[in-house]
């Protein structure tokens, strides 16, 4: 495991070669399935791999058997929409707590970021703008971002403190949600 404090990545508006529609965001309530909306331009979430697919399911279940064994409450989601400070989001798997879920019930989108997000790197995507998504979740209410890099089988957890970096060896713990929850590396890759 690598620690280091917490990662400065300039923000910049690169083009991330997204597959962009030009719908304006005041024309729609809900982000259309299979859509984020990115610098108010909706654009399709492409580049899923079955090994994307796969990893994206273990970390769904490992989560939601672990808020079910220890009776923690919260839901566990695929790619539900949330607002962050800039756009609204399609996270890979988010966990959304008891206390949010009391709050806002199921609304069409979160209106902030989940507490505990999860992003799985696909072949094609960059990884600054994998670093540059968890910052912004960050800024949005989310406390705790898990990356997951299936093609080299590693895992960075970002928190506003730190970003850690753990490998197909070690034994990851959520930082912040859900305590006590902890699984193998080489398990969310199997």
């Amino acid at each position: 495991m690598v620690t280091t404090p917490n990662l400065v990545i300039e923000e910049q508006d690169e083009d991330y070669d997204y597959d962009a529609s030009p719908i304006p965001p005041e024309r729609y309530d809900v982000v259309p399935e299979g859509m984020e909306e990115v610098d108010g331009v909706l654009v399709e979430k492409i580049g899923m791999t079955i090994p994307h697919a796969a990893v994206q399911s273990n970390v769904l279940f490992a989560w939601r058997d672990y808020i079910r064994s220890t009776a923690q409450g919260g839901e566990v989601y695929p790619e539900a929409p949330c607002q962050t400070d800039r756009q609204k989001r399609r996270p890979d798997a988010a966990y959304m707590s008891p206390e949010l879920l009391t709050q806002y019930g199921r609304p069409a989108i979160l209106p902030q970021s989940y507490p505990l997000i999860a992003e799985v790197a696909s072949p094609d995507d960059k990884a600054e703008m994998l670093f540059h998504k968890a910052r912004e979740y960050l800024r949005s209410g989310c406390e705790e971002v898990w990356l997951l890099y299936p093609e080299n089988q590693l895992v960075m957890i970002a928190t506003a403190e730190s970003w850690q970096i753990f490998t197909e060896p070690d034994t990851i713990a959520t930082q912040k949600v859900l305590p006590g929850f902890a699984i193998a590396v080489a398990e969310l890759f199997a």
